[in-house]
C-alpha cells in the first residue's frame, strides 16, 4: 500500500482496510494493526490510536440549530480533548444558542444547584441527576457550587459560620490586657506589696521581744519566699514562649518548697523551745538557726534535685493545642514529663503534709508558744487549696488551666502570710503587754 494515501484520505484508507481483510480476521487486526497507524487528516490533525485501541484526539463540540425552514447549521461550542492523561472537556456557554421558548439555560437535573457550604448527595438506587444538598460537616466547607464532597481546612485555620471559607482560628491564652488577666495582675501585685509592708514592720520592730521569740531568720526566708510566690504567678501570664514555659513551674516548685520548708522550720523550732525549757533536757543544744536553716536547705535541694531531673529528662515546652476547643488554637505550655510536674506537687504536698502533722500535735502548748495554733491553721488553708486544686486542674481546658494554678498559689500563699504574720503585727500594735522570759528569747535566738 501506497504511504501517500493515507495522508491524503482517511476514507480510502478504511475502505481499502475493510475490503482488503478477510471478514474472519478484520477485529484480530483492529487490536494489531490499529496502534500503528499515525498519519495527517485532510484537516491537518494527527490521527492516531494507542496500545489500547483508543484514539487520542480532539473532537470538536457543535451546536446544531434547526431553522423554521428545516436548514441546519451547526456552531463550533466546545470541543473534548483526549491526548492528556485527564480528558479535557471545554464549553462556551455564552455560544450556545437556545430555542426562543428558554429565556437562560435549561437544567439537566432534576434538583436545584447545591450552593457554597453544600455537597451533593445522591440517594441509593437514585438518577444521578436527581439529589440533596447535605450541609458539610462542622470542620469542612464547599467554596463552590454543585461539590461532590466537602473538604477540610488547614489546621490552623477553620469554617466559617455559612462553611464556605476558611478562616484562621483565634489563638487563646491568658493576657495581661484581658480582664481575668488584669485581675490576677493586681491581685499578685497588692499581696506583694502587703509582703512588703510586712517585712519592714519586722524590721522596724525586730528587738521587740515578741519578733525575737518567732526565729527571725527564717522568719525573712520565709518573707521572701513569699513574695516570690507571689510574684512567679505573674510569669503565668502571657503567650507561652519556651523561657516561661521552663521557668515558671520551676520557680514554682522552688519558691513553694522554701516557704513550706520555713514553715516546717518554725514549727520544729516552736517543738524544740518548749521542750528544752524542761529540766535537764538535751535539746538546748538544737536550739538556735542551725537546725531549722538545714530543715530549709536539705528540702530546698530535694525539690530543686527533682526540677533539674525533670528538665533533663523531658522539659515542658510551648505547645498549639487545635484539638479541645472548636475554632479555637488554644496556647499552653505542655508540661513534657507528667511524671516530673507531679513529682514537684508531691513533694509540695509531702512537706505540707508534715508541717500541718506536726504543727496539730503541737497546737496545745502554752500561749507563749501560740505560734504552732497559728501554723496550724495556716497549713489547713494550704492543704485545703492544694487537695481542690487537683480535680479543678484536671476538669479544665485553655487558659482556665492556668487561671487554676495562679489561683491555688495566690490563695495558699495569702494563707500563710494572713495566719502566721498578721498575728504577730497585731501583738506589737495592740497587745505589746505580751511578752515572753527573756531566758527564752535567748535560747531561741
Amino acid at each position: 500500500m501506497d504511504t501517500l494515501h493515507f495522508v491524503q484520505s482517511d476514507l480510502e484508507l478504511m475502505r481499502h482496510f475493510l475490503t482488503a481483510v478477510p471478514p474472519w480476521t478484520k477485529l484480530l487486526a483492529i487490536h494489531k494493526t490499529l496502534k500503528y497507524v499515525h498519519f495527517l487528516n485532510n484537516a491537518g490533525n494527527e490521527v492516531y490510536f494507542d496500545e489500547k485501541g483508543d484514539m487520542n484526539s480532539t473532537f470538536d463540540i457543535l451546536n446544531w440549530i434547526v431553522y423554521p425552514n428545516m436548514r441546519l447549521d451547526g456552531v463550533k461550542v466546545g470541543r473534548f480533548e483526549q491526548k492528556h492523561a485527564t480528558p479535557n472537556l471545554v464549553i462556551d456557554e455564552n455560544l450556545i444558542r437556545w430555542n426562543i421558548a428558554f429565556n437562560k439555560t435549561p437544567q439537566s437535573v432534576c434538583s436545584k444547584m447545591c450552593l457554597p457550604g453544600y455537597r451533593k448527595s445522591t440517594g441509593k438506587g437514585s438518577a444521578a441527576c436527581c439529589y440533596e444538598c447535605v450541609p458539610c460537616r462542622e470542620w469542612e466547607i464547599a467554596n463552590q457550587t454543585d461539590m461532590e464532597t466537602c473538604r477540610k481546612c488547614p489546621e490552623d485555620q477553620w469554617p466559617n459560620i455559612n462553611r464556605d471559607a476558611c478562616i484562621f482560628k483565634d489563638i487563646s491564652y491568658l493576657s495581661y490586657i484581658e480582664p481575668l488577666g488584669e485581675f490576677i495582675t493586681a491581685v499578685s501585685i497588692v499581696f506583694f506589696s502587703l509582703t512588703c509592708v510586712i517585712t519592714a514592720f519586722f524590721t522596724k520592730h525586730r528587738n521587740t521581744r515578741v519578733m525575737k521569740a518567732n526565729n527571725q531568720i527564717i522568719s525573712y526566708i520565709l518573707l521572701i519566699s513569699l513574695k516570690m510566690c507571689f510574684l512567679c504567678s505573674l510569669i503565668f501570664i502571657g503567650h507561652p514562649i519556651k523561657a516561661t514555659c521552663l521557668l515558671r513551674q520551676t520557680i514554682f516548685g522552688i519558691t513553694f518548697t522554701l516557704s513550706v520548708s520555713s514553715v516546717l522550720a518554725k514549727t520544729v523550732t516552736v517543738i524544740i523551745a518548749f521542750n528544752a525549757t524542761r529540766p535537764g533536757s538535751k535539746l538546748r543544744n538544737l536550739l538556735g538557726t542551725r537546725l531549722s536553716i538545714s530543715i530549709v536547705i536539705f528540702c530546698s535541694l530535694c525539690q530543686l534535685i527533682i526540677c533539674a531531673i525533670w528538665l533533663v529528662t523531658a522539659p515542658p515546652f510551648p505547645y498549639y493545642n487545635m484539638e479541645d476547643e472548636i475554632g479555637t488554637i488554644l496556647a499552653v505550655c505542655n508540661e513534657g514529663s507528667l511524671i516530673g510536674f507531679y513529682g514537684v506537687l508531691g513533694f509540695i504536698g509531702f512537706l505540707s503534709f508534715v508541717c500541718f502533722i506536726v504543727a496539730f500535735l503541737s497546737r496545745n502548748l502554752p500561749d507563749i508558744f501560740n505560734e504552732a495554733k497559728f501554723i496550724t491553721f495556716s497549713m489547713l488553708v494550704f492543704c485545703s487549696v492544694w487537695i481542690s486544686f487537683i480535680p479543678a486542674y484536671l476538669s479544665t481546658r485553655g487558659k482556665y488551666v492556668v487561671a487554676v494554678e495562679i489561683f491555688a498559689i495566690l490563695t495558699s500563699s495569702c494563707g500563710l502570710v494572713v495566719c502566721i504574720f498578721i498575728p504577730k503585727c497585731y501583738f506589737v500594735l495592740f497587745r505589746p503587754e505580751l511578752t515572753i522570759k527573756d531566758i527564752t528569747i535567748q535560747q531561741i535566738t
